[in-house]
């Protein structure tokens, strides 16, 4: 009988080794960045910060504390992952030299921000062009949505208060524009904010929407071709009349909370005017129905706006409200698009997958926020964006099928985390990634498709 001697197989471990490489799925990002033209531009736009006689280049000091986010890491320091591999990454500034540039940034305040914020407008519309039919305006629309997050703080940090949820900490609003079904989706606003920062605040919607439309293409930034949606934090009078405003004109499709008189107009709205709500492949909702209000709901509201409410079974365990109707739960929005009934809460209801973008926000940098001053740790939202800008705009110009839909979490375990083996043949680096990891045909095939991509202008 033999001895067993475990359930995993017994090794030697020993320092010493030469020629490899962990992290060496980050080359995706790195390459991404270089055929983005996402380096040299922030380089560019960093170079009021460089003092004379410096070593290292502020743009690519922010770019690489970018790149250890989008690999996982949540403070400065994790910078070092970056450092332990020159051969990829190039050289790394220390921890010091990072902090002093991120002190820098802070200190200038609204004058860095736009630097870095103009920057990534401007590679983002050259991405999107990359894209082609991945990108997503292909269709000829831009969706974007706006949300808050709330951000936990476990020590003194200046500007964390209490939140609505009984925590202690932020509480940013975020934007980011959908990528549809087939993708993700990209950050292109966040606007920090106290954690008792409130979620229906209209003067902070219309901050982050600015922000928001800024990183778009010019054709974008008015016009029924882009559409804005929000949850009922949204709903506000202010907000409304800001996207209608005269020259704006933007579409948008907002929650809205249910009132006492819209509890009252949807008793009154007979059987015969519900329609069956839709699934995305064209099947009816089960348990689910929708109809449009009129009458004196839109009183005192933009001209042009529609009220649509849906009735529907709550699942098993929910709770229901106070203003929920013959055992149904009612959620209700507002819109100013025109189109059936059915289609419009469909699409508003796909507004969920911003809770996707949020998730993948947290795994990105924004599980907390490690600085202590609010300038910093505005700089440290305006990094986490940068690293989610590369997390979705390398699966959008490399990855196909379902890879295209990984999430972070996903995209490092399988890609970014494998390790491979650095040969020098001809004055030439060679990366060589293990033939039995499963996903090395997804990383060598995505390195093709992005160096196959025109080199920036």
């Amino acid at each position: 009988m033999k001895k067993r001697i475990g359930s995993y197989p017994r090794v030697r471990v020993e320092g010493g080794g030469r020629a490899v490489v962990s992290q060496a799925g980050g080359v995706l990002l790195v390459e991404t960045a270089r055929k983005t033209g996402l380096d040299q531009a922030i380089s560019a736009a960093l170079a009021p910060w460089r003092k004379r006689r410096a070593v290292h280049d502020p743009g690519k000091i922010l770019l690489d504390v970018a790149l250890a986010v989008a690999l996982g890491g949540d403070c400065l320091a994790d910078v070092g992952i970056l450092r332990a591999e020159p051969a990829v990454f190039g050289p790394v500034a220390s921890d010091p030299t990072v902090s002093r540039l991120v002190d820098a940034l802070a200190s200038a305040g609204p004058k860095a921000l736009a630097a870095i914020r103009t920057t990534r407008a401007h590679v983002r519309e050259h991405v999107w062009k990359l894209a082609g039919q991945a990108a997503p305006d292909a269709g000829g629309q831009v969706i974007v949505d706006i949300d808050g997050v709330l951000v936990l703080a476990h020590s003194e940090k200046q500007d964390a208060a209490a939140t609505w949820k009984k925590t202690f900490g932020h509480h940013p609003l975020m934007a980011f524009v959908d990528h549809g079904r087939g993708g993700s989706g990209e950050p292109v606003a966040g606007l920090l904010r106290p954690g008792n920062a409130g979620s229906n605040t209209a003067v902070d919607h219309i901050t982050t929407a600015q922000l928001a439309l800024a990183q778009l293409p010019k054709k974008y930034r008015r016009g029924r071709q882009t559409l804005i949606r929000t949850d009922s934090g949204g709903g506000t009078h202010e907000f409304v009349a800001w996207l209608t405003q005269r020259g704006r004109w933007l579409s948008y499709s907002v929650g809205m909370t249910i009132t006492e008189q819209i509890h009252h107009a949807v008793l009154k709205v007979p059987a015969s005017a519900w329609t069956a709500a839709t699934e995305p492949d064209g099947e009816i909702r089960d348990g689910a129905w929708v109809a449009e209000l009129d009458g004196d709901c839109l009183k005192g509201w933009p001209k042009g706006m529609r009220l649509i409410v849906r009735k529907e079974r709550p699942h098993p365990g929910a709770q229901l409200r106070f203003m929920d109707a013959d055992g149904l739960r009612l959620t209700c929005f507002a819109t100013n698009t025109t189109g059936q009934i059915a289609e419009l809460e469909l699409r508003h209801r796909q507004r969920a997958r911003a809770e996707d973008r949020i998730r993948a926000a947290r795994a990105t940098g924004l599980r907390n926020l490690p600085l202590r001053d609010t300038a910093q740790n505005q700089i440290w939202l305006e990094i986490v964006q940068i690293a989610l800008d590369l997390l979705a705009w390398m699966p959008m110009l490399a990855l196909t099928g379902r890879a295209r839909l990984w999430e972070p979490r996903r995209l490092r375990i399988r890609l970014f985390s494998a390790a491979a083996q650095l040969v020098t043949t001809a004055r030439r680096r060679h990366l060589k990634f293990a033939t039995h990891w499963p996903w090395t045909d997804v990383i060598t095939d995505a390195i093709k498709r992005l160096q196959a991509l025109p080199n920036p202008g």
